[in-house]
């Protein structure tokens, strides 16, 4: 593969200035006046915006994907087609984790038939995280790509030269968080089995 070296550099630079900015709504700004399918995919462009320019996926989200959730309860079905802000809380939830877990994983994390004072308390701690992982994320880039950004020596053995080397890293570091995250996901519960079966020993 051959890459131009300044090209990738500006691009990672552009967008890490943009993620530097870049945080879901909070709460009290998602629309709770009831939206109908189009103006809820608009919505979505609009909060998921966190794709570089020239990789964003005009379908990443479509409403054949949004019934989808719906009727394999995903998510709550909207009232008379309309979405609320617990709708949208919810797909924003999904459509910003679904790269990385399954629909199945995320209904651990985000439940159905729950109280929207609990969706709220989820979504609120959810958003917040978000952004910590945001800022953790782009720390971290910049201590892998530095050489690449910044022309600069490697200040630790991760760092690489190379965009190849660059892409390798990143896949694999997906790869692994995504495994810890199932990893913790199946433990839900299995120390409760553990005590049923030492207790009926």
């Amino acid at each position: 593969m051959d890459y131009d070296r300044d090209l990738v550099r500006n691009k990672f630079i552009e967008w890490g200035k943009y993620l530097d900015n870049y945080h879901l709504p909070r709460w009290e700004d998602i629309p709770d006046i009831g939206l109908y399918m189009e103006q809820v995919l608009t919505l979505l462009k609009q909060y998921l915006d966190f794709l570089p320019p020239d990789l964003k996926d005009e379908q990443f989200i479509t409403a054949a994907t949004i019934n989808n959730y719906v009727n394999k309860k995903f998510m709550p079905k909207p009232y008379n087609k309309r979405y609320y802000r617990v709708h949208i809380a919810y797909m924003i939830m999904i459509c910003t984790l679904k790269h990385c877990l399954s629909i199945p994983m995320l209904q651990k994390i985000i439940p159905m038939g729950i109280e929207e004072d609990e969706i709220k308390s989820i979504y609120t701690a959810y958003a917040t995280r978000h952004k910590i992982a945001i800022d953790y994320f782009t720390e971290q880039f910049k201590v892998v790509a530095g050489p690449i950004l910044y022309n600069t020596d490697p200040e630790h053995q991760i760092a690489v030269h190379d965009t190849e080397d660059l892409i390798t890293v990143s896949a694999v570091i997906s790869v692994l968080s995504g495994l810890i995250a199932e990893k913790i996901l199946f433990l839900d519960g299995e120390k409760e089995e553990q005590t049923e079966v030492i207790e009926n020993e």
